[in-house]
C-alpha cells in the first residue's frame, strides 16, 4: 500500500480511537493526542507491513487499552 493512502486511513482512524480514549480515561482531547501518539500501538499501526489499519477503531481502542494497562499488545489471529 502506498504510504498516502496509509495515512487516509489514519486521519479517519485516528480521531474514532481518540474519541474512545477520551470517554474511557476521561481526559481531554491534547492528553488523549499525547497518549495515543506516543503508544507503541501508533508506531505498529502507522507501519503498513502490520496491516493493523484494517482492523476497527474500536478494535485498535482494545489493543490500545491492554497495552496501557499491561504494557503489552495482543495482535488478533487472522481469520
Amino acid at each position: 500500500m502506498e504510504q498516502s493512502r496509509l495515512t487516509t486511513i489514519l486521519i479517519f482512524l485516528a480521531p474514532r480511537i481518540l474519541s474512545l480514549i477520551i470517554s474511557e480515561y476521561k481526559i481531554t482531547e491534547q492528553e488523549a493526542v499525547e497518549m495515543f501518539y506516543a503508544s507503541k500501538l501508533y508506531k505498529e499501526l502507522e507501519n503498513e507491513q502490520t496491516k493493523l489499519w484494517h482492523l476497527s477503531a474500536n478494535a485498535l481502542f482494545e489493543m490500545f487499552k491492554e497495552e496501557q494497562e499491561t504494557g503489552k499488545i495482543t495482535y488478533p489471529e487472522e481469520g
